[in-house]
């Protein structure tokens, strides 16, 4: 068609310059551009021919006159316009058609000369305008020209043009400046590739030089465009350089297939590697790509003419399988998987031991799979990477230790890919956590020993460099805990691990993390170079362990032998003192051990000897009485390696001497204990000493307490608390001379004011242990403690401006008295024998209540606010000060309960104004929870929890301000875990006290309905925040549970108004989210590994799962006495609730999923009425059975459909006469004709019992139908009589039809009515 335009126009116009002339002017469009554009390549026809001399002048004066102004104009498009607008499209057409005019143009004119100076022009233009956002337009026009132009520059006369303009194309193309770099890579390189061997390698040295993996993209658009001039056909010459030998081609290569984010760039590699394959093939030559970095090894690309067929079946196996990864599809890529297998067996020299292919390739294929968006496929690459040592013996590679240490790992950081396989028992573990440890074992197994140390520790900052979550840093760490014991690791290692306890886990999951703790600490203990590290280094990376959840006394992990076996390689685990003890002759010397002196004793001893030692001394940066109270973290270390010390010795010592345990624990603790005795004789001890002192005794007394075993058979912590008993009277006289003499005057002091009061009460705990006696130092103590901090409290300083020194007085005397009247609360031994109120309780009872503390003079508060920079400023010190005051009147009130009047009247002289005015003293309490932080507002609840049930009648709407005011502070704590529990405890124990309840209940007023309210709260609550449903329905049901013996119809008649809580219980559970699922599938896991694991031991289990509160409700209602009428009307009423709860469940789905929460309710439901069957009578079920055979009828799971058909068969089973109501039930048309079909195709089961049950029914269904005369049927009648009469009539076919005592002993068997005969009307 354009021939034949060209021929026409020619034909209209003896002169060809007349007619370039004519369609130069005029406006501009695409098509007058592109008739130009058809005309010139016709009049190249006519040149070739040796026609048309003139042209050359006139093509010239085109080229020059009218195309290079017309791609100049067209410069100005819009930065940022669409490239699928009109506009722009024919702006691209009119570039193309006026870019292919011009490259005619310059053949026509001769050529060279011409078509140097445009590109000398356009190369200007190019480096002028460069690489910047907005200028598309001008950088395409320019394009256009070189595009044009290039093909006609000379080679070696324009060389240096040539490469000029391929650097700054190469410039543009790696820009990445969207169309104009694709249009020189697309366009311009490959001309410029064609135009010789300078400008092909200057376009290959930008290539192959060190970039960035963003230019990755970009590289291989480029690569790809130049692939016939890199990696030329057989017949092609060769004028560049060969992409096959260098080993940057490749990376880029590699780097493409693996991390593209483009399926377009993953595209042009595997073409770039299929065409070097095809080019390798056709060329029939060896080729090879030198090793990487010059180290011996495979190269990254080799071929060998005589292995041909293996190189080519690899190459083959390899594309296909990143083919067929771009699918994402995991049914499409798993058939795919096997040859995967293939590719390591071609690449392996099983008889060399040795790698044929670099294993990068590989590495490509699991990176490709690790990056995928599809889980499941992220996961089949992990697992299989993970199984493939099991099977092979694969020679080391550093590059699969980086990788393992890289990709991998961040693959592992997951969480979604440890989840349980399908019909894997909840708890059982994850396969892939287990599949981890075993891979891991095998690959260090095999690392050679000056690389194993480097892997390992580059495995475990691993670990520390990003945030990891609680699921794979555990799998991760009990892996490392399984490798084989070896010295790996130094120092570097040590503190590595130190990192991942204290950073890495800190936000994780409570059991979680101790069981991470415990793997962890065995890691270390298994690959600790124990000659590069001292005792100092250990003892700090044991502090980084929490005791209370990892490293606890008497834990398997702490002194017991365990031996737990990997599935490969079997191996003992170790104990922590077994290991100290066998390695404390090898630990590194440090200055403190080898300063001792004492060759008859272990280095552990004499280390800790001097431990102890240097801590008990007076520090030397002590510089005055006013100093903050020091760390606990070196107390905490001291106290841990004094008992691991004695532990140690104690093991080694166990079949000969005991006495030396005690001799050792005495050796090591005489500083302390010498330092003490002196604490009531010696009033100038440093105070810094006295803090250290008192620290170190309470981290001994908590740190020795045994997780595992009975404390009656632990000598350690006997000795330990008869040494701490011989210094009681001094630490006690001591203690009572800080808190009452005004020693205490300083903020930081109110530190030193908890840490006595805490020593003081481990002290009472002690003497009640070992017998309490009357004249022991505690209780001599007592009550002058009582007394003098009464009387600070009564001082008001005369009038005077409140001073720092005495407001602080007065917050430790408050403290001393909340702490004393506490541990009297806890401890009966420490209360008067006398009932009668006391000076302190009358003072305390008349004390204003939540009055705030005076800021200190004026004069002092630059003392003051000093040190407040390191305290919590003055209005945490009144919330401390109005928690304790609280404190003291919860005890007043407890003790004094009787002397609470149940209304408040007029007491003329009231002896207890706060117990026997309970009105003020609850709005009191309600202002209270206004003041003080959420941390601090137990004691209030604790008092409200006394005062509600006495003012519920008489003050209602006081006792619903305070439900309100208490329920607003537990539901704004959700998310404060610290304090969230406790409070949550106290509030249950308050608002649904069985006193309260029942007042409530009584008289129906608003705090019943609000109380209602509060429940209905906290299951919503419970949906989000799992185990709040749970601490609800546990004390309720502990509180309504009450023995046989002594029925109380008060708590029972309690818990039947409040039947709502039992029937949500019943039913509770929510569907949690997968994430969820998988840590509750973990924490499952753990528990089961019981004591092996100590952090089992060490936390407690806190029974926060839902499935907790339905065991509550069941185990409720089994303890209650179906004979009892109270009990009775409850279960009754309980399963009327149920059944309309089924019913309105089937109403609002009528078709529902598989464990979907539909499915749940109903399971729920039917369940809760089994267990609640043995109580129903017949009165009760003629009132409900109408219920339970409708619900029969409805389209339920399978499931549902066996509860319901088994509380069916009980019933009929204990009450046969509910038979001919169940009969009735298929008297409905639809129905019976359904029973009917189902009926007749069990008749053909192949399972003879099926048939059996099913000629059964079939004979009383269809007697049914007879007697309802039912016409539809009438076609059937004679087929169905005569295959019963058949059936009836054949005596010789055995004897289920004839004497039918096997069907009898068969439905005996399964609890059913016995039938009378095979033809008994009456059979089931």
């Amino acid at each position: 068609m354009e021939l034949v335009l060209a021929e026409t126009l020619l034909a209209q116009s003896r002169d060809p310059r007349v007619l370039l002339g004519s369609l130069c002017r005029g406006e501009v469009s695409a098509e007058r551009v592109e008739t130009l554009c058809f005309l010139l390549q016709r009049l190249e026809d006519e040149v070739a021919r040796g026609s048309e001399d003139a042209l050359p002048k006139a093509a010239r004066e085109v080229a020059t006159g009218y195309l290079v102004p017309l791609l100049r104009g067209l410069r100005a498009r819009p930065a940022g316009a669409s490239d699928t607008d009109p506009g722009s499209q024919a702006r691209r057409r009119l570039l193309r058609a006026a870019g292919v005019a011009l490259r005619s143009c310059v053949r026509l004119a001769g050529g060279p000369p011409l078509a140097a100076a445009l590109a000398e022009e356009a190369l200007r233009d190019l480096l002028a305008a460069g690489p910047k956002p907005g200028l598309e337009g001008g950088t395409e026009a320019t394009v256009e020209v070189l595009a044009a132009v290039g093909p006609c520059l000379r080679p070696r006369e324009d060389g240096p043009l040539l490469e000029r303009v391929a650097q700054a194309a190469l410039v543009l193309a790696l820009a990445g400046d969207g169309e104009a770099a694709e249009l020189v890579a697309g366009r311009l390189l490959p001309v410029l590739g064609q135009g010789g061997t300078a400008a092909l390698r200057t376009v290959w040295g930008g290539l192959v030089a060190p970039s960035g993996p963003d230019r990755v993209g970009l590289k291989l658009q480029v690569l790809s465009a130049l692939a016939d001039e890199l990696l030329p056909e057989s017949f092609a010459q060769q004028l560049g350089p060969d992409a096959r030998c260098c080993a940057r081609f490749w990376r880029t290569v590699q780097a493409g297939l693996a991390h593209a984010e483009d399926a377009l760039t993953r595209k042009r590699a595997r073409y770039l590697l299929q065409r070097a394959v095809e080019v390798s093939a056709e060329r029939c030559a060896d080729c090879i790509c030198g090793p990487r970095d010059g180290n011996a090894g495979p190269s990254l690309f080799w071929w060998s003419e005589k292995k041909k067929d293996e190189l080519l079946k690899f190459w083959e196996n390899y594309v296909l399988i990143m083919e067929t990864l771009e699918g994402n599809q995991i049914h499409v890529i798993k058939p795919v998987l096997p040859k995967l297998n293939n590719v390591f067996e071609y690449a392996v020299s099983e008889e060399n031991a040795c790698w044929l292919f670099h294993p990068s390739w590989h590495i490509c294929i699991y990176k490709r799979m690790f990056e995928s968006e599809n889980k499941i496929l992220m996961k089949e690459g992990v697992v299989h990477f993970l199984e493939l040592y099991e099977t092979k013996i694969l020679p080391f590679s550093p590059e699969f230790s980086e990788f393992i240490i890289g990709p991998l790992m961040d693959a592992l950081s997951e969480s979604s890919l440890y989840s349980r396989s399908p019909g894997q028992l909840i708890g059982s573990g994850s396969p892939l956590g287990l599949k981890l440890q075993k891979f891991l074992v095998i690959y260090v197994s095999f690392l050679p020993e000056d690389i194993k140390s480097d892997f390992l520790l580059k495995f475990i900052q691993k670990m520390t460099s990003r945030h990891w979550c609680a699921v794979p840093i555990l799998f991760l760490s009990k892996a490392l805990a399984n490798v084989p014991r070896c010295k790996a690791l130094g120092l570097e290692g040590l503190l590595a691990l130190r990192d991942v306890l204290q950073c890495t886990m800190i936000t994780h999951q409570i059991l979680l993390r101790g069981a991470a703790q415990c793997y962890l600490l065995q890691t270390a203990m298994n690959l600790v170079d124990v000659e590069k590290v001292s005792l100092s280094d250990i003892s700090t990376f044991l502090t980084s362990l929490r005791q209370e959840e990892s490293l606890g006394r008497g834990t398997a992990l702490w002194t017991e032998l365990m031996a737990l076996s990997s599935t490969l390689l079997p191996k003992p685990d170790i104990a922590l003192c077994d290991w100290l003890r066998v390695n404390e002759s090898c630990f590194g010397r440090s200055s403190t051990c080898s300063s001792i002196g004492l060759h008859e004793t272990s280095c552990l001893n004499a280390y800790v000897k001097k431990l102890v030692q240097e801590y008990i001394k007076s520090p030397a940066w002590e510089t005055g009485e006013k100093c903050c109270m020091p760390d606990w973290c070196e107390a905490k270390l001291v106290a841990l390696m004094v008992l691991l010390a004695v532990d140690v010795e104690g093991m080694k010592n166990q079949y000969s001497e005991k006495r030396r345990t005690q001799n050792v624990l005495r050796i090591f603790l005489d500083p302390l204990l010498d330092a003490l005795v002196k604490f009531g004789t010696n009033a100038y001890m440093p105070l810094l000493k006295t803090d250290r002192c008192l620290q170190l005794l309470l981290k001994l007394l908590h740190t020795c307490l045994l997780k595992g075993s009975s404390t009656q058979d632990d000598e350690v912590l006997t000795l330990l608390q008869d040494f701490v008993i011989s210094t009681a009277e001094s630490v006690s006289e001591f203690i009572l001379r800080k808190l009452t003499m005004n020693e205490l005057s300083s903020v930081s002091d109110l530190d030193r004011c908890h840490l006595y009061l805490n020593v003081l009460n481990e002290l009472a705990d002690l003497h009640l242990k070992v017998g309490w006696k009357r004249g022991n130092p505690i209780w001599r103590v007592i009550p002058p403690l009582k007394n003098a901090s009464i009387r600070h409290l009564q001082d008001t300083g005369n009038g005077q401006e409140p001073t720092l020194g005495r407001q602080i007085q007065r917050v430790v005397s408050m403290a001393a008295l909340a702490v004393v009247w506490e541990a009297a609360d806890q401890k009966l031994e420490l209360q008067r024998d006398s009932l009668d109120a006391g000076p302190a309780e009358r003072f305390l009872a008349s004390l204003q209540l939540n009055q705030t503390l005076r800021k200190p003079h004026p004069k002092e508060q630059s003392s003051f606010f000093e040190e407040s920079s390191s305290s919590q400023g003055w209005g945490k010190i009144v919330a401390q000060y109005i928690h304790d005051q609280w404190v003291c009147l919860s005890f007043l009130l407890k003790k004094y309960h009787t002397l609470i009047p149940a209304s408040e009247g007029e007491l003329l002289e009231p002896i207890l104004p706060a117990v026997q005015m309970p009105g003020r003293t609850l709005q009191s309490a309600l202002d209270a929870l206004t003041i003080l932080p959420s941390d601090q507002v137990l004691p209030v609840f604790h008092c409200m929890k006394i005062l509600v049930p006495k003012l519920l009648a008489s003050s209602e709407s006081l006792c619903i301000e305070a439900f309100d005011m208490a329920w607003k502070i537990i539901s704004s704590l959700s998310n404060t875990q610290l304090v969230f529990w406790s409070n949550l405890k106290g509030f249950v124990h308050f608002v649904f006290d069985t006193k309260v309840l029942t007042i409530a209940a009584k008289i129906k007023g608003q705090a019943y309905f609000k109380i209602k309210e509060i429940m209905y709260k906290m299951i919503e609550m419970s949906a989000v925040k799992t185990g709040v449903f749970n601490t609800l329905i546990s004390y309720c049901c502990q509180s309504w549970m009450v023995p046989a013996s002594s029925v109380s119809q008060g708590s029972l008649s309690s818990a039947k108004n409040y039947s709502e809580l039992v029937f949500e219980a019943c039913l509770f559970g929510t569907v949690f989210r997968r994430d969820q699922r998988l840590i509750q599938d973990v924490q499952t896991f753990i528990e089961n590994l019981g004591h092996n694991c100590a952090a089992n031991v060490v936390i407690e289990n806190t029974k926060r799962e839902d499935h907790y509160v339905r065991i509550c409700a069941v185990k409720f209602l089994c303890l209650l006495d179906g004979s009892n009428m109270s009990h009775k009307l409850f279960m009754e009423d309980l399963a009327i609730k149920l059944l309309d709860k089924d019913d309105l469940v089937s109403k609002s789905r009528t078709r529902y999923y598989v464990n979907s929460q539909q499915h749940r309710v109903k399971n729920r439901v039917w369940q809760t009425l089994l267990v609640l069957f043995p109580s129903f009578d017949q009165n009760f079920l003629n009132r409900i059975i109408d219920k339970i055979f409708q619900a029969g009828f409805i389209n339920n799971q399978a499931s549902i459909k066996y509860y319901i058909e088994w509380i069916i068969i009980l019933i009929l089973h204990k009450f046969p006469q509910f038979l001919p109501k169940f009969w009735d039930c298929f008297s409905y048309k639809p129905v019976l004709k359904q029973a009917l079909i189902t009926v007749l195709q069990r008749c053909f089961s192949h399972n003879f019992s099926i048939r059996l049950y099913a000629l059964v029914a079939l004979k009383k269904i269809w007697s049914v139908c007879k007697t309802w005369q039912i016409e539809e049927f009438d076609a059937l009648t004679a087929v169905i009589e005569s295959s019963l009469n058949q059936v009836e009539n054949m005596h010789g076919a055995g004897p289920y039809f004839t004497s039918f005592h096997a069907f009898q002993a068969l439905l005996k068997t399964n609890g059913l009515p016995l039938t009378n005969s095979p033809g008994s009307r009456t059979s089931l």
